[in-house]
C-alpha cells in the first residue's frame, strides 16, 4: 500500500505550527480525536464507577474500554491490563510488590541498554531486601543486546530479569523471545519495558515471553499515564500494598486511588487512531498489526535518509547501529556540542532534543557520559521535507 503521511499529519492539530518534530521518544503529538475523547468524558455525567446510577456506568464502561484496547494493542488478556500514573510509576510498585518474596543472596539482572525507569527501581528495591544484582552489557560497537549478553549473568538465584523492548537512546531492539527462554529456564520472571518499541512496532507480550509489559500510551499519540500487562493468573499470587476498603480482585489490586477516566477514554482513542492508520478491515487487533506494519515501511524509509545523509557530514558519528531498530538514531559531532545542534535546529523549528534521556548507563557505557548526543526520532507524522530539513540544519550548523 502507499503510506498517506499527509492524512495522517491532517489528524494533528499541533502540526499545524509548521515544526518538525523530531522529539517524538520523549512524546508524541496527539491526534484530534484524542483530545476530543479526554475532553468528552470530563464534560459528561460521570462519577465513581458502579452499575447503579448512569453515571457510574459511564465510568465503568470507559475503564472496561481501554481494558480492551490496550489489550488488543499488546495482545495480552483485558484482565491482566493495569493502570497507574506512569511507567515508572508502575515499575516501582510492582518491583516493591515482587521484592517482597527476595531474600539475601537472591539476584535481580538488570541491562546497561536500559532507560533508568527499568534499571533503578530494581536496583533501589534489591538494595533493600540484600538482594544481589548483576548487569548485563551490550556490545558497545554495534549496540546489539544477546541472549548470550544476559545468560552469562544469570544463575539459579536469579529472580528477575529487566530489559528494555528498544533503547530509547540508540533505538536498539533486543531479540526478546530468546531472551525469555533463557530467564525462564532459569525460573526467573521477565519484566520487559516496552514504553518506546510500543510507539513503533506491533507488540504480542504472549509471543515476546514477557511476564510484565509496561508502556506509556503518551509514546504513541495518547495522554499522559502508565499501563502494564501481565497474566492476570500471575497477577493474582502478587501481594501489592493497597488500602483495606480498596479491591482485592485483579486488575484493581494495583490501581491505587480513582482511575483517571478521562484518560483512559483518551488512549483508547489513541488505539483506535492507530487501528486507522492503515486501510482495511478486521477486528481492532488485526488493523493494529496492518497499521503498525504500513507506519514501520515509512519510518524505516525515512530512517535510510537520514542515516545515508548523516554519514555525509563531517565529523558524525551515528551510534544508532543494531540490526533491529526502531527509527531513532543518535548522534554526535566531533568538535561540537550536541547542545548546540539542539539548540540551532529550535531557531529553524526543527525540534532534536539533546541528553542521554534518563539512559544514563547506556550513555555511559557507550563512553558519552552523561552528556550523550543529539537524538533524532522518527514517527508516522514525519515526513521528506522534514527530514530534508533537519540535514540542511545539521549541515550549517557544521558550517557555522
Amino acid at each position: 500500500m502507499t503510506y498517506d503521511v499527509e492524512a495522517v499529519r491532517a489528524c494533528f492539530p499541533s502540526l499545524s505550527s509548521g515544526t518538525a518534530h523530531f522529539d517524538g521518544p520523549g512524546g508524541s503529538q496527539v491526534p484530534a480525536v484524542v483530545a476530543d475523547a479526554v475532553r468528552d468524558v470530563m464534560t459528561s455525567s460521570i462519577s465513581n464507577r458502579g452499575t447503579v446510577t448512569a453515571a457510574e456506568r459511564v465510568a465503568d464502561d470507559v475503564v472496561v474500554g481501554a481494558r480492551r484496547a490496550m489489550a488488543d494493542l499488546l495482545a495480552a488478556d483485558p484482565a491482566g491490563i493495569v493502570f497507574g500514573r506512569s511507567a515508572t510509576q508502575l515499575t516501582y510498585e510492582f518491583a516493591r510488590t515482587l521484592a517482597k518474596t527476595w531474600r539475601p543472596g537472591d539476584e535481580v539482572v538488570v541491562s546497561r541498554l536500559d532507560h533508568d525507569a527499568n534499571i533503578r527501581p530494581w536496583v533501589q528495591v534489591a538494595a533493600q531486601v540484600g538482594a544481589e544484582v548483576r548487569w548485563a552489557g551490550f556490545d558497545r560497537a554495534t549496540g546489539e543486546l544477546t541472549p548470550d549478553d544476559v545468560a552469562a549473568v544469570l544463575s539459579p538465584r536469579t529472580r528477575l530479569v529487566a530489559v528494555t523492548g528498544a533503547s530509547n537512546l540508540i533505538g536498539t531492539r533486543p531479540p526478546l523471545a530468546e531472551i525469555a527462554r533463557a530467564v525462564h529456564e532459569r525460573g526467573a520472571l521477565f519484566f520487559v519495558d516496552g514504553v518506546h518499541l510500543t510507539a513503533h512496532h506491533a507488540v504480542d507480550v504472549t509471543a515476546f515471553g514477557a511476564d510484565f509489559f509496561a508502556c506509556s500510551p503518551y509514546k504513541f499519540f495518547g495522554p499522559h499515564c502508565g499501563v502494564l500487562a501481565a497474566d492476570p493468573d500471575l497477577l493474582a499470587t502478587l501481594d501489592p500494598d493497597k488500602l483495606l476498603p480498596s479491591s482485592a480482585a485483579v486488575p484493581e489490586r494495583f490501581e491505587l486511588g480513582t482511575l483517571p477516566y478521562e484518560l483512559l477514554a483518551g488512549t483508547t482513542a489513541a488505539v483506535d487512531f492507530i487501528a486507522g492508520i492503515a486501510p482495511g478491515g478486521g477486528d481492532r487487533r488485526t488493523r493494529l498489526v496492518a497499521s503498525w506494519d504500513a507506519v514501520g515501511g515509512h519510518e524505516d524509509r525515512l530512517r535510510g535518509v537520514v542515516e545515508a545523509g548523516l554519514r555525509e557530514l563531517p565529523g558524525v558519528t551515528v551510534w544508532s547501529r543494531a540490526g533491529s531498530r526502531t527509527p531513532t538514531l543518535l548522534a554526535t559531532f566531533a568538535d561540537r556540542d550536541p547542545v548546540e545542534a539542539y539548540r540551532y535546529l529550535a531557531e529553524l523549528d526543527v525540534n532534536a532534543p539533546a541528553s542521554s534521556f534518563y539512559a544514563l548507563e547506556a550513555s555511559r557505557w557507550l563512553g558519552l557520559g552523561d552528556a550523550g548526543g543529539l537524538r533524532v526520532g522518527l514517527a508516522p507524522y514525519s515526513t521528506d521535507a522534514e527530514v530534508d530539513r533537519l540535514l540542511t540544519g545539521l549541515r550549517r550548523f557544521l558550517k557555522s
